[in-house]
């Protein structure tokens, strides 16, 4: 009886899309995909009728395909003109350019705040005669709880930037928004002595152990900048060779602490002074202090492209602590997904059995289902935010790397360039690919593939999409 139903669901499938096409995909799938650990959906992008499903409601893990979720409902709670804020307080009086009193940063999770907007603080400081501070630099983070560590992000990962850390006082260091990490650049020294190294903005905390050595040209490139688990401690090692070098994200082990050092060294670099007995500490902003100024990030739509295109972790567990906390009043990552839940039922997704850890994906225990993914980015299009969503989508095959992203070295042939919009996922053991496609025939489809326990996996997903463009 089962097998009956199956091929009843097969022949009505059939009737949407051209025989030889439906048979020529379905084979591509099994083929390439295997038949248990593959969810694959494609929807008339026109009418959102499924034309192909093969495990649709099969409940799968999303890996980054989790950003397809959190960046609509991100787009569609916070709006695509939300901007993030950072405010700059002081409490005391100002004598003799003295401010005998504290300076507050008072932090809402902005992943672009770099050195720039350090530097904007110290101006608005001096603009008020303050030269020298008597008292504290005081962060106030309260704005996010909870764990600062991404569930899912194991102790040998916990260094690199795709595993940061996520707070409510946090720094990038450029437009990719990698928050919550330094850039550490190393180059080469004389050959024997130790390579030089720069950090970007600076040390914000952390202790460098330099155990590298410089090496001749042609040998191999062993070198690793890798910060010590659960300690401020960075250490570099290996050999760089001559004519190459090394630059690696290093995630902060606290990134409210270790930004409010790297705004306090800027400071102190523009000629501002502390005294001796000046701390960095951690709480509210009293009552009694006055605003000063108010800094504004970029709207959301402009950080979007960095999000999706780069598949940013950090900007996504900062967006779902953030909707947490304008809908529930609770910055943590488990009232943002409960609001991931409510949006994704809210625009029509049968989402009562997925699982929502976290906005990224990075954790192992989301799961989601082809056919709720293909829904999600039909729905979407009737949606006033749908440009900035689509157009931040990953193109296949166009080098440009803020255009093609994630899938800029992906599909690259002639006949696949710019014909595949889509979000891109991996952790281990799964690979995933969903988004919008242009067949052959003229025609774009809706399209989402869901793959796990297979090696090599982004091969087999390529060539099952070539097919799809091949035949549709």
């Amino acid at each position: 009886m089962k097998k009956v139903i199956q091929l009843l669901a097969l022949s009505i499938l059939c009737l949407a899309l051209p025989l030889q096409s439906f048979a020529s995909i379905n084979s591509a799938v099994i083929s390439n995909l295997g038949s248990g650990d593959a969810a694959v959906t494609i929807r008339d992008i026109d009418t959102g009728k499924i034309v192909y499903s093969h495990n649709g409601n099969k409940l799968m893990r999303p890996a980054s395909n989790m950003k397809l979720v959190s960046g609509a409902a991100a787009l569609g709670i916070l709006g695509e003109d939300y901007r993030f804020t950072t405010d700059l307080y002081i409490d005391g009086k100002i004598q003799n350019n003295v401010l005998n009193g504290n300076v507050y940063i008072k932090g809402s999770g902005d992943p672009t705040l770099t050195k720039a907007d350090f530097i904007e603080f110290v101006y608005i400081l001096k603009q008020k005669g303050i030269r020298k501070i008597n008292g504290n630099l005081i962060g106030d983070d309260k704005a996010f709880s909870g764990s600062t560590l991404p569930v899912g992000v194991e102790k040998v990962d916990e260094s690199y930037y795709f595993g940061a850390r996520t707070s409510a006082i946090t720094m990038s260091q450029n437009e990719d928004f990698d928050a919550s990490t330094v850039i550490i650049n190393a180059t080469p020294g004389n050959i024997g002595s130790k390579p030089s190294y720069t950090i970007q903005p600076n040390l914000s905390g952390l202790v460098i152990s330099n155990q590298a050595r410089t090496v001749r040209n042609g040998q191999k490139n062993t070198l690793k900048i890798e910060r010590v688990y659960n300690s401020n401690k960075v250490i570099i090692s290996g050999d760089l060779p001559k004519g190459s070098s090394k630059k690696e994200w290093v995630t902060l082990l606290d990134p409210s602490v270790n930004t409010m050092q790297a705004i306090k060294l800027v400071m102190q670099g523009s000629g501002i002074t502390f005294s001796s007995n000046s701390k960095i500490v951690l709480a509210p902003v009293k009552d009694d202090a006055r605003l000063l100024y108010t800094n504004k990030s970029k709207p959301l739509a402009m950080i979007f492209p960095a999000f999706m295109k780069l598949s940013n972790n950090s900007i996504a567990d900062i967006l779902v602590k953030t909707m947490g906390r304008q809908e529930l009043d609770e910055g943590s990552t488990t009232a943002g997904t409960k609001v991931l839940k409510s949006y994704s039922q809210s625009i029509g997704l049968a989402v009562d059995n997925w699982r929502f850890v976290d906005g990224s994906g990075l954790a192992n225990s989301n799961r989601v289902t082809s056919n709720g993914l293909s829904q999600l980015l039909f729905a979407v299009q009737q949606e006033s935010y749908f440009n900035t969503y689509f157009n931040s989508l990953p193109v296949a095959g166009n080098s440009e790397r803020m255009v093609g992203g994630t899938l800029r070295k992906r599909l690259t042939a002639t006949n696949l360039q710019n014909r595949v919009f889509a979000k891109t996922g991996y952790i281990p053991n799964v690979y995933t690919l969903s988004g919008y496609i242009k067949g052959n025939s003229g025609k774009q489809y809706i399209f989402s593939i869901l793959l796990e326990n297979k090696a090599n996996g982004i091969t087999y997903i390529d060539r099952t999409v070539t097919e799809l463009v091949k035949n549709l």
